[in-house]
């Protein structure tokens, strides 16, 4: 069996809730199901424009619409969406069958979604975070999406609403709903699992991914079990979670609610939830259905899908670089931890041709990566030299520069293009010497007794702030010209000798 079967996570930070009442340890168990809009001209089975913000009912026909006698065309396009995003999951992509998904509600002018059910085009691939963790993806089909319903008054759902507006621009749009695995054990990862899949989305044009415009939604799939149980408990489906923020919150906050009703002698009863962010709690919804109760049969309009292994060939040709490929690649050839945070944010600002030029230019990998990572996170970084980045990570570790001194120069080199060393003359940076050095640090301390006298005999807390208070005082005295790293070295060597 392939380890993605399995509901166990590959690596990653489980989330742990201690009860009150018993004491236990129980943990988080989270999959998420993501509907996401394929960038697409048309509609799935219809020439009608896939086009969001429109006006309402102006991007219909009667194939969208249901109409009697009307009959699907299948969206070559979509299908070709589909299979990038599914190859891009590591996903086989396979003989696929379109079925009938039966349920009735307004924003469904069929009273049926065509979907795929147990023959979807994507299975069985997996997904690695920048923590790690691998999550499992179980498949990635393809149907279609529904209208949307407006409910005006009350609560803005349908319960209480004074009346219901419904447009059906959105009905036949193309969707891959990817549906996760159970592997995910933290919110934070919840988190990190969608922008990697927004990120992968983006990547492979499959997706404009606009969470505030619909494009992509997520579904979470929350339980919990005591630490060391290997069984999942009953879960509870939230649904339609709009932003990162609200996932969650939403999970951290529906996870401590089963707890306290299972330490009370209660049971989790499976259901959807809804997400109220003003109220900052999940609310109940419907009970949760089972596949039987859509009841699934065969799409008779459409015949099955079978891509040729030419075509599959030719989608994993055209595939670019993913985004766990180009933090593999950085961080091989910086030398630092795939999972380091300067990998990933360099990654995630699309700055790694940035550092992998500089770094291949001379520049040291990690000094190079501390510069992205908190001085390159404006506009204009991404046109900056490498070449000259490479010879500012020179001077800095040359003792030429310190780092404040280095991050004044890099701002400018931005705004200019103007070389490290002409930028470093002009503002009158130069290299301090040592024996001044050490003398001013002399004259601070001898002009700071109580703070010396804690500074060599307090604890490591006391000693690292009154290090931060010497550090910034000869700082001061400096106008920033010393080196932080020189500075904290002699403090040292004379703590040492006092002792």
């Amino acid at each position: 069996m392939s380890p993605n079967l399995t509901h166990e996570p590959i690596e990653g930070e489980h989330f742990h809730i201690t009860s009150d009442v018993s004491g236990d340890v129980w943990e988080i168990v989270v999959g998420l199901e993501v509907h996401c809009e394929l960038a697409t001209v048309t509609k799935l089975f219809c020439g009608c424009p896939n086009m969001f913000g429109d006006e309402p009912n102006t991007n219909v026909c009667p194939v969208c619409l249901g109409l009697p006698g009307s009959l699907p065309v299948l969206n070559h396009q979509v299908v070709e969406l589909a299979m990038r995003l599914g190859r891009a999951l590591h996903c086989s992509v396979e003989p696929s069958v379109f079925a009938r998904k039966n349920y009735f509600y307004p924003d469904m002018p069929k009273d049926y979604q065509v979907s795929q059910f147990d023959r979807p085009i994507n299975v069985d691939g997996w997904l690695d975070l920048p923590d790690g963790t691998r999550v499992g993806i179980e498949r990635a089909h393809i149907e279609e999406d529904t209208g949307k319903n407006t409910h005006a008054g009350g609560s803005g759902r349908i319960h209480g609403a004074d009346y219901s507006l419904v447009d059906y621009n959105r009905a036949g749009v193309p969707l891959v709903e990817i549906v996760g695995r159970p592997h995910i054990r933290h919110p934070e990862q919840a988190k990190a699992y969608i922008d990697e899949l927004r990120a992968i989305l983006l990547a492979t044009g499959a997706s404009d991914a606009k969470m505030e415009e619909g494009s992509l939604r997520v579904d979470a799939n929350v339980s919990v079990r005591r630490v060391g149980d290997p069984a999942l408990g009953r879960r509870c489906e939230i649904k339609n979670l709009n932003s990162l923020r609200s996932l969650g919150r939403a999970i951290e906050y529906e996870a401590r609610r089963q707890v306290d009703l299972l330490e009370s002698g209660e049971t989790i009863k499976q259901e959807t939830r809804h997400w109220d962010e003003g109220a900052g709690r999940t609310r109940a919804g419907r009970s949760k259905e089972e596949a039987e109760d859509y009841r699934y049969f065969q799409e008779p309009d459409l015949v099955p899908l079978v891509p040729g292994a030419d075509w599959i060939a030719a989608v994993d040709a055209a595939l670019p670089v993913l985004p766990a490929q180009r933090r593999a690649d950085l961080a091989a050839a910086s030398g630092v931890g795939i999972t380091e945070t300067a990998v990933v944010i360099t990654v995630q600002r699309d700055l790694d041709p940035l550092a992998l030029a500089a770094i291949a230019a001379g520049g040291d990998g990690r000094r190079v990566l501390t510069h992205v990572e908190h001085n390159l996170a404006g506009d204009g970084a991404a046109d900056l030299d490498p070449v000259l980045l490479a010879r500012l990570v020179q001077l800095e570790l040359a003792g030429q520069l310190t780092a404040t001194q280095a991050k004044t120069v890099l701002a400018d080199m931005v705004v200019t293009g103007r070389s490290p060393e002409v930028i470093a003359a002009e503002l009158g940076f130069e290299a301090m010497d040592s024996s001044e050095l050490e003398g001013i640090v002399d004259g601070i301390i001898a002009a700071s007794p109580d703070e010396w006298e804690g500074y060599c005999s307090g604890d490591d807390k006391r000693r690292g702030k009154l290090q931060g208070f010497f550090v910034g005082a000869v700082m001061k005295a400096t106008k920033g010209q010393a080196d932080g790293k020189a500075v904290n070295a002699i403090l040292d060597a004379r703590r040492t000798a006092a002792s």
